[in-house]
């Protein structure tokens, strides 16, 4: 496994923290940037496509790879399990490319573990509590019981979020996609200072 090449952009952010809108408003002004899709076991939402949002499996299939290692990091999140596939990812590592992942914060400092340097954490906060569910809210993808599920996780993700690179507090979205935009290419300086010395 080369991990000299690219870089690894770890968004994370309580879910309803808005990672998949950041990243994918990021990736619209670099279209070279690339995005690790996840594989996962959770129900697909309406308007999402497996294999450009999430590579939608059944539980068994999930294990299976684990089982053979296939898997760089996984983690069971709101009863469902989630994954980055290891074989795409080295991939677009060893084409230098810098590469976005929208994982949760335990596989987040999972990846950080394998990649030190090739990787940068960045945790999205909400402005406050009141936001984060209005976003839950909107989107209407969870019932009530499932939102509260997720907002009791919500303190955990924060106080680990102080073991990351970076953390912005996502207040207005084109405000953060250029804060995001801006750390990118701070860190991809850094990574060229090192290679020149």
């Amino acid at each position: 496994m080369n991990k000299e090449n690219g870089l690894l952009v770890v968004v994370s952010s309580p879910s309803g923290g808005g990672k998949t809108t950041i990243i994918k408003q990021v990736i619209k002004l670099h279209p070279e940037y690339c995005y690790s899709i996840s594989m996962t076991t959770r129900k697909m939402r309406p308007g999402e496509v497996n294999g450009r949002d999430y590579i939608f499996v059944s539980e068994k299939e999930f294990l299976n790879a684990v089982e053979h290692e296939n898997l760089i990091e996984y983690e069971k999140v709101h009863g469902c399990y989630y994954g980055t596939p290891l074989n795409k990812l080295i991939e677009l590592l060893d084409q230098n490319k810098v590469v976005f992942l929208d994982l949760d914060v335990y596989g987040a400092l999972r990846l950080k573990k394998k990649f030190a340097d090739r990787a940068v954490l960045i945790f999205l906060k909400p402005p406050d509590e009141k936001a984060l569910v209005e976003r839950l809210v909107k989107r209407s993808t969870e019932t009530d019981e499932q939102i509260k599920k997720r907002l009791q996780r919500m303190p955990e993700e924060i106080k680990l979020a102080e073991r990351f690179d970076h953390i912005i507090i996502n207040n207005e979205l084109e405000e953060t996609v250029l804060k995001v935009n801006k750390l990118v290419e701070q860190e991809k300086s850094k990574l060229s200072f090192l290679e020149v010395k």
